[in-house]
């Protein structure tokens, strides 16, 4: 079974406040060009995607430069379901395993297109982020727009250990209950700091 953790990319979709808007047009229309083609205007931080190190670091380093293998792994899924903020649980130290993509469920995910999505998300303690640099994970994906906020001390402890976000899943509560599932999140092959990616999750027999 695959379980799909993308949010559909459309014109005007919500994007964090100060960001350039999405847009998505139909260019050509096959009655009049005898083809169709649409053009989309996106900045790499609208929707579902994957933060890189290059977003919040002083580096030159591009999504085109890392290997394809870090944005696939096994997952594990924490439930932190109304949480204020996601910090360190001793039974996280047996769930979560070295290599793995670490996904929460805060339940934030079902404000989306909220105008308070952008800001009452619940963000994610520097003991905790010490856990997943300790286990070296290689990502850790979100219901929320972001694990922190000004100055991004989170983002910035994470890059430096190499661990991507991913931020704005979709459908994460699908994910309750299942023992072992696999996630794929692929960026574009891109030359940028961060990309929109499709994010799904296949689920093991």
């Amino acid at each position: 079974m695959i379980i799909d953790l993308t949010h559909m990319i459309h014109d005007g979709m919500p994007v964090f406040p100060g960001h350039i808007e999405t847009t998505l047009v139909q260019s050509s229309h096959f009655q009049s060009d005898g083809y169709n083609n649409h053009q989309l205007s996106i900045n790499m931080h609208a929707g579902t995607h994957i933060d890189g190190p290059m977003h919040l670091l002083d580096i030159q380093k591009y999504m085109t430069e890392t290997s394809v293998e870090q944005f696939v792994g096994d997952g594990v899924l924490l439930d932190v379901t109304g949480a204020a903020v996601v910090d360190y649980k001793e039974e996280y130290e047996t769930r979560i395993h070295e290599g793995q993509i670490v996904i929460l469920h805060t339940g934030h995910g079902d404000f989306y297109g909220k105008p308070y999505y952008f800001s009452d998300y619940p963000a994610l303690t520097a003991d905790f982020v010490d856990l997943l640099i300790r286990k070296k994970v290689k990502m850790i994906g979100l219901d929320t727009p972001s694990p922190d906020r000004y100055p991004f001390s989170i983002h910035k402890s994470l890059f430096g250990s190499n661990i991507f976000i991913i931020e704005n899943l979709a459908n994460v509560k699908r994910l309750i209950g299942i023992q072992a599932f696999e996630i794929i999140a692929l960026p574009l092959l891109i030359q940028a700091d961060s990309s929109i990616a499709r994010v799904i999750a296949r689920v093991k027999e």
